[in-house]
């Protein structure tokens, strides 16, 4: 059918504009070429088929007046329209070193079906290989389509607040730092922070997620979303070209060029498939002739015809690439990011998934439950002490003790102030060394302490080595990360793990609510690396696979060592852009879930495209050697083979609605 890469020599050389039309024609320029030759195609084979009819009902009657010549005329009138394109593109091939593609087998074929007086059949094979492949080009529009629909959501203009006025300018053109107006129904045009109004927006664009959320002065806001009621005043903090549309418009694009295992051996297998079916198709023509008495030469050469014309691999070559394409594109309208097809298809063999604990199976949204003094320190004090110390850190923990105190708390008092990773902070503060932090912390600073099995996750505060006393931190576990973890249990997975440096008890706690099978806890960002290791090791790796989902900033480490990384709620993290495999762009552990059951579903297609395929194929093939079947049924066995995967193929493009989303 359409080009398809038979010969694709490198993904990212020249000839990647070969591999796959569908991809290459997401850009503007690519769809109104495609558009511009479907509308082109169609009159020619119209015209082409009206040629060949006549030709076919006029043929005896041309015959019986001695005109003969007069239905060769009109039948090769109809082969060189729908022929000719086909022809020239295969000479082409020959002057590029692409020899052994759909386009010179169709044209050998028919050459010398004609050379033995077969026009008609010749004519046919050209007519309906033009009418299958425009057919499929109709298919694969709507693969173009879902493409378009992302780019469509990128801005075209922003309102740039100037001097008292507002100016439509170019989202390219405005500077980070700069203010800009987003008023109600349009599309948020750059990546910023609310400094004035109240709204709803729709981020089903970036998200996947059908409800509007509230914004308000002080949260930021995404490039991509459409908002709501409100007027909007919106600071810049990326430029155009680092927006999260941007990247994940980037993202979308370059994902077909990672293809999946399945995909790689198609195209290997196309390679060398082609030229042995043409080495098959001369000894065909040519040995029987010699060596079975009676046999003619004619015969055996119309039989080769036939197997030239069944033997083209475009099903194959076409369909496969369309299904992950479609996979991935359906993965991307529900808010699930993945980079290639080859993730994509590794997600239909996990084994183990690894979940991080705070951000990823919990909000991250700490609240300080409890405070206990010891040594004499009372309530207030010890509260004091944590959030004048954690001042200096943007850690969530650290948040929460400032919010609970109520009260101005600076860093300005703090001397050497040091962030430990994965245990606290410490600094010098009024004369005394105070810190802050986990076991660890105490075990690191040799402070005595008797509170060590304690629910929670729990912040030491010690004044010159002495326990001030503790503060017990709650963290409320999501609402579907239960439901998640029951649901991979469901699909096969045969391992849940939970890697966390909070304290034992928090660990212990978290993994039986929600009922992973192993978890580990008191771990410093090296140490998850390592447990990493410990659990990938046993696995085959080429069958079993290993995903770790993390929130995609301090798990960067993990997610780019696992076999499979993927970053939830990582949108707006450079980190979790650059470390992870698979981005989920809301905060929802469920749509872990879904992207398993895409990738199956897009797997169950390619399966179903190559049994069906090569099935009809080795059917005809074998009818097409021992003399039974005619051109016309090679080709059913090549056009309508082709036809039936591609739109096979399509229905990975439909809305994937999981089973699971239902339930939240």
């Amino acid at each position: 059918m359409a080009p398809a890469g038979i010969n694709q020599t490198n993904e990212t050389g020249p000839e990647i504009q070969n591999t796959c039309y569908i991809c290459c024609s997401s850009c503007t320029a690519g769809q109104a070429r495609v558009r511009e030759g479907d509308r082109g195609r169609l009159p020619v084979i119209v015209a082409a088929g009206l040629l060949f009819a006549a030709g076919l009902v006029f043929s005896t009657a041309l015959r019986s007046t001695g005109h003969a010549w007069a239905e060769y005329l009109i039948l090769l009138a109809a082969y060189v329209l729908v022929g000719g394109r086909i022809i020239l593109e295969a000479f082409k091939g020959l002057l590029g070193a692409r020899v052994f593609d759909e386009n010179f087998l169709m044209t050998v074929a028919t050459f010398c079906a004609i050379a033995i007086r077969q026009v008609p059949e010749a004519v046919a094979v050209m007519l309906f290989y033009s009418i299958g492949e425009y057919l499929q080009e109709l298919a694969a529009g709507r693969s173009r389509r879902s493409i378009t629909a992302l780019l469509e959501i990128r801005p075209d203009y922003a309102n740039l607040k100037t001097d008292g006025e507002t100016l439509k300018v170019r989202p390219e053109e405005v500077q980070v730092g700069q203010s800009i107006i987003v008023r109600p129904g349009e599309r948020v045009p750059l990546d910023g922070e609310i400094v004035k109004g109240t709204s709803f927006v729709d981020t089903s664009a970036l998200t996947g997620e059908s409800v509007p959320r509230k914004v308000k002065a002080g949260e930021n806001i995404l490039a991509g979303t459409v908002n709501g009621p409100g007027l909007l005043e919106v600071r810049v903090t990326r430029p155009a070209g680092e927006s999260s549309i941007a990247r994940i418009l980037d993202l979308v694009k370059n994902a077909a060029a990672r293809k999946a295992p399945t995909e790689q051996f198609i195209t290997t297998f196309a390679r060398y498939y082609s030229p042995a079916m043409v080495l098959g198709a001369a000894a065909t023509a040519v040995i029987p002739s010699l060596v079975v008495p009676e046999a003619t030469f004619s015969e055996w050469v119309y039989r080769a015809l036939v197997l030239l014309v069944i033997s083209c691999p475009c099903a194959l070559v076409v369909s496969i690439p369309l299904s992950y394409f479609g996979g991935l594109g359906g993965a991307s309208r529900n808010g699930i990011l993945i980079k290639g097809g080859n993730f994509l298809e590794a997600l239909t063999r996990l084994h183990t998934v690894v979940f991080d604990k705070t951000g990823t199976l919990t909000r991250g949204v700490f609240k300080v439950s409890t405070v206990v003094p010891r040594n004499g320190y009372r309530q207030h004090e010890v509260l004091r002490l944590a959030a004048a110390v954690e001042s200096g850190s943007n850690h969530p923990i650290a948040r929460s003790i400032i919010e609970a105190y109520g009260q101005e708390a600076t860093a300005n008092a703090l001397e050497d102030f040091r962030e430990i990773a994965g245990c606290g902070v410490k600094a010098r503060m009024e004369g005394r060394m105070v810190l802050a932090g986990n076991g660890l912390m105490l075990h690191r600073e040799n402070v005595p302490h008797d509170d060590c099995d304690i629910t929670g996750t729990v912040v030491y505060v010690a004044v010159d080595g002495i326990l001030a006393g503790y503060i017990v931190i709650s963290d409320e576990v999501k609402q579907d990360a239960a439901e998640t973890i029951s649901a991979l249990k469901r699909l096969g997975i045969k391992k849940t793990v939970m890697l966390t440096g909070d304290d034992e008890a928090s660990a212990r706690q978290v993994a039986a609510v929600l009922g992973i099978d192993t978890y580990f806890a008191r771990l410093l960002p090296e140490d998850k690396v390592g447990k990493l290791e410990e659990l990938q090791a046993p696995l085959k790796d080429r069958w079993e696979k290993l995903l770790v989902m993390g929130d995609g900033i301090n798990d960067a480490p993990v997610l780019a060592r696992a076999a499979i990384g993927a970053a939830m709620g990582g949108l707006g993290s450079d980190a979790a852009i650059e470390a992870a495999d698979i981005v989920i762009t809301d905060d929802r552990p469920g749509k872990l879930v879904t992207a398993i059951e895409i990738a199956r579903r897009t797997k169950r297609i390619v399966v179903q495209n190559i049994v069906l395929t090569l099935g009809i194929k080795v059917f005809f093939l074998i009818l097409g050697a021992a003399g039974i079947a005619t051109i016309w049924g090679a080709v059913f066995a090549d056009v309508g083979v082709t036809l039936l995967a591609v739109l096979n193929a399509a229905r990975a493009l439909r809305p994937a609605v999981s089973r699971f989303q239902t339930v939240f």
